[in-house]
């Protein structure tokens, strides 16, 4: 067997904790995969109070000091989109030593620029466990999927989010409710912005869309949308329709660019994504003659990301270095977006209005306007002069049409609330 690989592990917080317990546990097994030994050398952490858990050759608390050690590979799950995350990636790589990361913020903002310095280096800058946890959907985007190239990458990317709506499907509760819910079960964060605004699921499809269509990673290419406005009423309205109402990660190529974004969509009942419950990921790839593929799995957690982690750790062992987004990064192209408003779909829409004569007449005729075609519609009454719910379903229009639409619709002293609109996915 050949001479060891030496490691070192930025931050033993879950994934970097699961990390070493992992690879301390199953040395022997993991050693024969990649072909010789897997030894962690050095660990950094500020928290002292953990070296009893973490027992290794060398413990530091400052991150500078861990570029210059001698070792081959480091492992930086600190996290953080700028600072001192890609600060010890850069310096790590300009001292001659191959590059493992779950951070999907900081490979979103500079993953381009530090591919750039590792292929200069001929070394490894691997990042499987920053997208959808333990599914091993970048390594099959980059090495797997390639005769045809991929058209469209379509996805579940966020636990937390899908648990929420799951839940609201499930128990009829509100989204504030089951928010709480799942705060307090670990499944969203005290501050669960990123999450529930789209930025955690926007940071993974820029990392998706640059290894599936050979671009640089461009979030502010992005139209991010989350879910904090969905209702019980609109996820039962999906059911009656039947849809299930999910926040995807979307990136497809058409004749005008990539369509690239994040919003909540109706995802037709029966299909792959539609079933994908709780915290679980799911991704769906078009990957033209050899057709649709679909992973599905745990996207977080300490298991699954220390498992893309270790996988990544075996791939540089066994002498996998090549591109990190599966062409040399000088070739990435920068992304070209399709133009505002013009991706189109059936939409769903929800009117919450006056019960008045004439109300249904004026909200067709401003859709009538700006040519949106009007496929199905449930009105339920109430109480005259009270507050109702109007549904309809759209026939495939743009996006930019019924957002112009919504606009006027929305200035009327019939409608009492903003409209809702949201997409709908046939597939």
């Amino acid at each position: 067997m050949s001479a060891s690989l030496k490691i070192a592990i930025a931050g033993l917080g879950t994934v970097g904790g699961g990390v070493f317990k992992a690879l301390k546990a199953r040395n022997d097994a993991l050693s024969l995969r990649a072909g010789r030994r897997l030894e962690i050398v050095a660990v950094c952490d500020r928290d002292e109070t953990k070296r009893a858990s973490f027992p290794t050759g060398k413990w530091l608390t400052d991150l500078q000091d861990l570029a210059a050690i001698d070792v081959d590979v480091i492992v930086e799950l600190i996290g953080g989109e700028n600072g001192a995350a890609p600060a010890l990636v850069e310096a790590t790589l300009k001292a001659g030593k191959h590059v493992v990361t779950a951070n999907k913020a900081m490979m979103a903002r500079h993953g381009a620029r530090l591919a750039v310095l590792a292929e200069e280096k001929g070394l490894a800058l691997r990042f499987e466990a920053a997208v959808a946890g333990g599914i091993p959907i970048v390594k099959s985007l980059r090495e797997s999927l390639i005769a045809y190239g991929i058209t469209a990458v379509r996805g579940i990317l966020n636990g937390t989010c899908n648990y929420i709506l799951t839940q609201m499907e499930a128990t009829g509760r509100s989204f504030d409710d089951v928010l709480k819910d799942a705060q307090r079960l670990g499944y969203a964060e005290a501050d669960p912005a990123l999450d529930i605004g789209g930025g955690d699921t926007a940071h993974k499809l820029a990392l998706l869309t640059a290894v599936a269509f050979g671009v640089k990673p461009d979030l502010d290419a992005l139209s991010v949308q989350g879910i904090a406005h969905i209702t019980p009423e609109d996820i039962s309205f999906a059911r009656e329709f039947g849809y299930r109402i999910k926040l995807l990660g979307i990136a497809k190529m058409t004749a005008q660019g990539i369509d690239h974004r994040v919003q909540p969509a109706m995802v037709r009942v029966g299909t792959p994504l539609a079933d994908v419950d709780g915290v679980f990921n799911g991704i769906v790839a078009d990957a033209r003659e050899a057709g649709p593929y679909f992973f599905e799995g745990r996207g977080a957690g300490e298991c699954p990301t220390a498992n893309a982690v270790i996988a990544d750790i075996v791939d540089i062992a066994l002498g996998n270095v090549g591109p990190a987004f599966g062409i040399p990064a000088t070739s990435l192209v920068t992304l070209s977006p399709s133009p505002s408003g013009s991706a189109s779909s059936p939409f769903y829409l929800r009117f919450q209005v006056l019960d008045v004569p004439g109300v249904l007449a004026e909200i067709a005729g401003h859709l009538a306007k700006w040519r949106v075609s009007i496929e199905s519609m449930i009105q339920r009454g109430r109480a005259p002069g009270e507050a109702v719910s109007i549904v309809m379903i759209t026939h495939e229009t743009s996006h930019a049409a019924v957002e112009n639409a919504l606009k006027t619709i929305a200035a009327s002293d019939k409608v009492v609330a903003p409209p809702c609109m949201i997409p709908m996915e046939a597939k």
